[in-house]
């Protein structure tokens, strides 16, 4: 299943999601994050889209994943927090 989400993250930016995702399994394909926020280093909007494939869409088990990567690779965000980036790959779901 094919989705996009487009989700204005409170006290932040525009976020916009495209998601693969299995319907039966509940797991990611492929992941696009692109929006208005901003992501140090250059490469953690890829690194994570990456570690996000194969992961469950279940919101508690997304927010320690991306709070997980997001400590493990040093990634800064303005504009964009790991909840704001669950809720908008969540809003995918049909």
């Amino acid at each position: 299943m094919q989705s996009r989400s487009i989700y204005k993250i409170p006290n932040g930016k525009l976020l916009k999601i495209f998601l693969e995702y299995n319907e039966k399994t509940n797991l990611i394909y492929e992941l696009k994050i692109t929006g208005d926020f901003f992501a140090y280093p250059e490469e953690a909007i890829e690194i994570i889209e990456k570690e996000l494939k194969n992961a469950l869409l279940n919101k508690e088990i997304l927010i320690k994943k991306i709070d997980s990567i997001v400590k493990k690779n040093q990634i800064e965000f303005i504009g964009l927090n790991p909840e704001g980036l669950t809720q908008g790959i969540l809003m995918c779901l049909k």
